[in-house]
């Protein structure tokens, strides 16, 4: 019986670069202030885990460093930021070199994540080579993916990237398969999936403090009735 080592892989891009497509939603001093609070909450998502054996924060953004550090989490420096897959691709490197036998590569803005469907979609275990998709809202994008070995896929993220993904793992020689989750869907990159948010923590009133307080305070998030 193999032993499984899970490493998450957590791409941070600097807060103030971040949420550019919220445009006038969201002025640009707040969404440095809402990215810096998903981040948190996404850290906090992921220590509840059980099966996640490492978490490696990829950033040059000294406010997620020290957050991840707070966390207790390995922190790799991303001086370049070339974009997130190549923010990726730095994790994937130090996670390997850490032990990892497989990866989950997560968004830094999905925060509210659910430790237990975290959980379920470690435990889809097809063995290597194998890549475990999980598609954006949309279903065009990829939101996270799961990878094993951490060597079966280069991740290739940005517009159309869950057929790229799904089209690359096959072409070398990986299982592909895919997964909803349902919190993980729940990233933040327009007004759209920021008003998707907001329904989501209405419904789940105790999931994402961070996140929330930052929405409260920029217009209250409805209490559900």
């Amino acid at each position: 019986m193999r032993t499984v080592r899970t490493a998450a892989i957590l791409p941070v891009k600097t807060f103030a670069r971040a949420k550019q497509r919220l445009g006038a939603a969201v002025d640009a001093p707040d969404r440095s202030v809402l990215a810096a609070a998903m981040v948190g909450d996404v850290l906090a998502a992921l220590a509840a885990v059980p099966g996640l054996d490492d978490v490696v924060v990829v950033t040059a953004e000294e406010r997620a460093a020290a957050a991840a550090r707070e966390a207790g989490v390995q922190v790799v420096p991303d001086p370049v930021e070339a974009g997130q897959s190549a923010a990726a691709e730095l994790g994937i490197e130090a996670a390997t070199a850490r032990g990892a036998t497989r990866v989950l590569l997560v968004p830094g803005d999905c925060p509210a994540l659910d430790a237990g469907e975290v959980a379920a979609l470690l435990e889809r275990d097809p063995g290597p080579p194998s890549v475990v998709i999980v598609p954006d809202r949309h279903g065009s994008g990829t939101n996270a993916l799961l990878i094993d070995p951490p060597d079966a896929l280069a991740p290739a993220f940005g517009v159309g990237s869950f057929a790229r993904h799904a089209a690359r793992a096959r072409a070398g020689g990986a299982r592909v398969s895919v997964a909803q989750a349902a919190s993980l869907a729940l990233d933040v990159d327009t007004p759209g999936d920021l008003a998707a948010l907001r329904a989501a923590l209405t419904a789940r009133p105790g999931v994402a403090p961070r996140t929330r307080a930052v929405l409260m305070r920029l217009a209250p998030v409805p209490t559900a009735v």
